[in-house]
């Protein structure tokens, strides 16, 4: 994973992504408090005005204009969008899904994390784009492979042109799960998924989430060369990253961008 700016950037970037994109981090806003600086949530008790302002330098930094989101609930739902879905913040409610494909340019899909992971996906050849809110129900839910296969059906693309990036999220080394994270993962992986996830004792297991996504983009088709994985764990760098396991309900919301160019 590339970094754009400096050591405190507004955001990260993935190297074999081509199209506009970024994975945000906690830096480079106007909020306070909790939700010091860069919060992109609308729903977690900021400030509106603080938030707006957060969004005119997004789209600012990025180049972007027109974007749209989804209400996420942690299901399996991916939503074909284009430009007459774009949306602003504190507007209706979104639909509720967590996955937004399109090939309409000049509309960011925007996916919100704190610790779940967010996956861009990027195919130059078909001129189509993905962002994917991949928490464990939706990963168990195999919503990275559902998505690559909407986009192939609806938009002609090819798994070996697809290039996907796997953003900052709670990593193995911080991911403590029960027995029913592990048995959601046996159910869609088989006894593959023992492999990314090692036991503790006492019934807890560290998960490697980042690695069962991966491992799923890969049984897809995507070429394991065209998958990049951010080392950086939202739990342990909480200089650059809310991570609701360590804050609860008392934080910010990062936010992933991906646009076509127009």
């Amino acid at each position: 994973m590339t970094i754009i700016d400096n050591s405190r950037p507004m955001f990260l970037s993935a190297p074999n992504i081509s199209t506009t994109h970024g994975f945000s981090t906690r830096c480079g806003g106007v909020s306070r408090g909790v939700f010091e600086s860069l919060n992109l949530g609308t729903s977690r008790g900021d400030e509106p005005d603080c938030v707006r302002e957060n969004y005119r330098r997004v789209k600012k930094e990025l180049g972007i204009d027109r974007m749209t989101f989804n209400k996420q609930v942690h299901v399996d739902r991916i939503r074909t969008v284009g430009l007459s879905d774009a949306q602003e913040i504190y507007g209706p409610p979104s639909p509720e899904a967590d996955g937004l494909i399109t090939r309409d340019r000049g509309l960011a899909l925007i996916v919100f994390t704190a610790d779940c992971i967010p996956l861009l996906l990027h195919d130059p050849v078909a001129g189509a784009i993905g962002a994917i809110h991949s928490g464990w129900r939706s990963t168990a839910l195999d919503i990275g492979p559902k998505a690559v296969k909407r986009m192939c059906a609806e938009f002609g693309s090819r798994p070996e042109d697809i290039q996907a990036a796997i953003g900052p999220a709670i990593d193995k080394c911080c991911f403590e799960t029960g027995e029913d994270v592990r048995q959601a993962m046996l159910a869609v992986m088989g006894a593959g998924a023992d492999l990314f996830i090692a036991p503790k004792g006492g019934g807890k297991y560290m998960t490697d989430l980042k690695g069962i996504v991966r491992s799923r983009l890969i049984s897809a088709g995507l070429k394991a060369e065209n998958i990049s994985v951010s080392p950086l764990c939202t739990l342990c760098r909480r200089d650059l990253f809310w991570s609701h396991r360590a804050q609860g309900d008392a934080r910010g919301s990062m936010a992933s961008f991906i646009a076509l160019k127009d």
